[in-house]
């Protein structure tokens, strides 16, 4: 059954600024566009690069490991891995993109909510 879990305080993040946050044992990553609050799982599906630590621009996030791009808003793949040549090549045959999952956001008195099945 889905839990509604505090992870943090609006006031923490800026306008387009992301960060990682632990719901439980989950890592999460929480991304605010404008005044709307975003959370994606915190670790890319390809090789578990750490999101927070990648490039947010605007909607999109890369991850700082292999470029895989991820749009925040709804976990879309934009780019399954970055570069060509053969190594890109056996990467992407061995992992199939896999969009992020995304996980339902809440802010109540200030405080940042997630709902994490």
């Amino acid at each position: 059954m889905p839990e509604l879990i505090k992870v943090g305080s609006k006031n923490e993040l800026a306008p387009g600024m992301m960060k990682e946050v632990w719901a439980g044992q989950v890592p999460i990553l929480i991304v605010r566009i404008g005044d709307t609050y975003y959370a994606t799982q915190g670790r890319c599906p390809h090789m578990g690069g750490i999101l927070a630590k990648g490039k947010l621009d605007g909607t999109v996030v890369t991850c700082p490991r292999h470029g895989s791009q991820f749009v925040v808003t709804d976990g879309k793949v934009v780019r399954w891995m970055k570069g060509k040549g053969f190594m890109a090549a056996i990467g992407k045959i061995l992992k199939h993109p896999r969009p992020l999952k995304t996980y339902p956001v809440s802010v109540e008195s200030g405080d940042i909510f997630v709902k994490v099945d």
